[in-house]
């Protein structure tokens, strides 16, 4: 996992700060999301009948497009020093094109903000967009707000 100093890092404040590798989009995820989650919808779930939807085909959900960030997230660089990150909550999120199943997406990840809570706890603004393979529209667009505990010497 690449870090970067604190002071590299807040220098990108405004700017893209990384972009994570494509994840493909299986039946399997959806249908184990589907489990945990309980959104069965047929549009997620019975690949037969949602052929006949103007999907043509199965889609992730979008809250599994969103829980995925968690897992881009692991291809950005971290803050150097930092012992984890909590989530504190979205601002705005969007779903703006469905996710087809066979799909891969990736987060792109610009940093807004970057403010100090108290010491040895920052909290990072970033927009991720969520980019579909070959598909001009984004899955989802997001605000997001995390927590960053720091190690104060």
């Amino acid at each position: 996992m690449m870090t970067l100093p604190r002071a590299e890092y807040e220098a990108r404040v405004g700017q893209e700060i990384g972009i994570s590798r494509w994840i493909e989009i299986t039946q399997d995820r959806i249908d184990r999301f589907a489990e945990c989650s309980g959104d069965r919808q047929f549009i997620h779930v019975d690949p037969e009948r949602a052929r006949a939807t103007p999907f043509g085909g199965t889609i992730a959900q979008g809250f599994l497009t969103l829980s995925m960030i968690a897992e881009m997230l692991q291809d950005i660089p971290r803050i150097e020093g930092a012992t984890m990150g909590v989530n504190y909550g979205l601002n705005r999120v969007r779903f703006v094109a469905p996710v087809p199943v066979g799909s891969r997406v990736r987060g792109r990840f610009v940093l807004t903000r970057l403010e100090d809570i108290r010491p040895g706890e920052l909290q990072t603004t970033m927009t991720i967009t969520v980019e579909i393979e070959g598909i001009e529209r984004p899955a989802l667009v997001a605000e997001w707000l995390a927590r960053r505990h720091v190690a104060v010497c």
